[in-house]
């Protein structure tokens, strides 16, 4: 982390651009220390700073024209331990289930290596989001103590919510029926709605 205090602006942006979903690059989860942690291909690096997403960027260093160039600018941004390089292990479980990774001595940075994200960005949306939670479980709790305006209001809204879910499944069997008549009279059948 002390690292990552340490990088020029221009490189902070092109990590948080990177680590971003509107890079390209495919992320995957290992388990690093027994923590499941995010990891990529460094191809797909190469081919993000390689790509026109890049270029409209403003306040980076300047687009690498070759792979090489590219490489060699992600090379750049591993001594600030944005990312590290990896060796992945077995699978923890079945094929589907994310692999152990183990970090390697030598970092260095080659297309056909994976590397581990060690930034996550701002978390301002993550406190946010818990105090959020926190808001909606404390109000819920509350609610004998609401007034009883609020308390009727919340009353009426439950109701519509419970009719808008009655409409719906009204709407599937309406459906339905269509769908099975329709399949008797004209084969194969009229789906009216998707």
């Amino acid at each position: 982390m002390e690292q990552q205090k340490t990088a020029p602006p221009e490189v902070l942006k092109v990590v948080k651009w990177l680590r971003s979903s509107k890079s390209g690059i495919k992320i995957r989860v290992g388990i690093l220390n027994g923590k499941r942690i995010d990891y990529f291909k460094g191809k797909s690096a190469v081919k993000a700073l390689l790509s026109p997403g890049y270029a409209k960027l403003k306040g980076v260093p300047p687009q690498p024209k070759t792979e090489e160039e590219a490489s060699a600018q992600l090379l750049a941004m591993i001594p600030f331990a944005f990312f590290l390089r990896v060796e992945r292990g077995a699978s923890s479980g079945g094929s589907s289930s994310p692999k152990h990774l183990q970090i390697v001595q030598q970092q260095t940075f080659q297309a056909d290596m994976h590397f581990a994200w060690f930034y996550d960005g701002p978390q301002w949306t993550t406190y946010l989001g818990g105090a959020v939670m926190v808001g909606v479980i404390l109000a819920g709790v509350m609610f004998p103590l609401w007034p009883p305006i609020m308390r009727l209001g919340a009353y009426y809204l439950s109701l519509l919510f419970f009719g808008l879910i009655g409409l719906f499944f009204a709407i599937a069997i309406f459906r339905l029926i269509f769908y099975i008549i329709t399949v008797i009279v004209a084969s194969p059948g009229i789906m009216d709605l998707p």
